[in-house]
């Protein structure tokens, strides 16, 4: 397929002109525009040209178009907003069969299901509000990441890569350093964004790990994160109660001391306690 270029599709700001769109701050929208921080976007999430690559919430499609100037060739932009859809139709036809947009809710995407031809680029500029949320569903789906180049409220973003010992160290930190190898990439200001939101965001990358533990292992090591966390002032010896097995077994099994705390254990310390409680809880406690 030749290049494409850009003045063969029409720009974001062109179609909010046309279509005469507005955000709409229940679905936590917010548009993007400048070309030089969108293709930079899209070049993280490279290469685009292997393979599917997927975007979540389009909007009027400034990251879209800037995936395929910078070379997707089989994009597919999941969009729940119908006038948004119908906005984009003029990418598409401008696309020449590169690019389809679905009308759906993220939250309900079976990622399974469109990587037939390999796996899936994930990019997207997320609403804030579903971020999460979002996230923690494609945790369950890595089979069919090749990798994921998204947009997070810039705490979130914080909390994705924070190392053990820091303030912003929690669950999220832990399961998805243990699934992805984390990268914060940069940040967005507020000023970017129209309409400008109250908080700044980053841009972060996520590598699907190899050696992602079997989905009895992980399950049982989200049940002791978000435990481990639920109480994160209190010591593991505490807060640990929540498991239904007695802390101090479960410590003393994975070698930790008990007045220690969530926010300083290292992946590899909460893994052995996953492990010492599966195998307590199989016994019986």
């Amino acid at each position: 397929m030749a290049p494409l270029s850009p003045d063969c599709l029409p720009s974001p700001a062109e179609l909010v002109r046309r279509h005469r769109l507005a955000a709409d701050r229940r679905l936590g929208q917010h548009f993007l525009y400048d070309e030089t921080l969108l293709r930079r976007i899209a070049r993280a999430a490279a290469p685009l040209d292997a393979g599917p690559v997927v975007e979540i919430g389009p909007g009027p499609g400034g990251l879209t178009r800037a995936l395929l100037l910078e070379g997707a060739r089989e994009l597919l932009a999941v969009e729940p907003d119908r006038r948004m859809v119908t906005a984009l139709q003029a990418l598409v036809a401008a696309a020449g069969g590169r690019l389809r947009v679905l009308q759906a809710d993220a939250r309900r995407l079976e990622l399974r299901s469109l990587a037939a031809s390999g796996p899936l680029v994930l990019v997207g500029n997320l609403p804030f509000n579903l971020a999460t949320e979002l996230l923690l569903g494609w945790l369950h789906q890595l089979d069919a990441i090749a990798r994921m180049v998204l947009m997070f409220q810039k705490e979130v973003a914080e909390r994705l890569a924070a190392p053990p010992g820091t303030a912003a160290r929690g669950s999220l930190s832990v399961l998805v350093q243990r699934l992805c190898r984390v990268e914060r990439l940069f940040a967005v200001p507020p000023g970017a964004f129209h309409p400008r939101p109250k908080v700044a965001a980053a841009v972060v990358r996520l590598m699907p790990r190899p050696d992602r533990p079997a989905p009895d292992a992980l399950a049982a090591l989200e049940r002791v994160v978000r435990a481990a966390f639920g109480q994160r002032r209190k010591m593991l010896r505490r807060s640990l109660k929540a498991l239904g097995v007695a802390p101090e077994r479960i410590l003393a099994e994975a070698g930790i001391a008990g007045e220690r705390r969530a926010e300083e254990l290292e992946l590899v310390e909460f893994e052995r306690l996953a492990a010492a409680w599966q195998r307590l809880a199989r016994e019986g406690g």
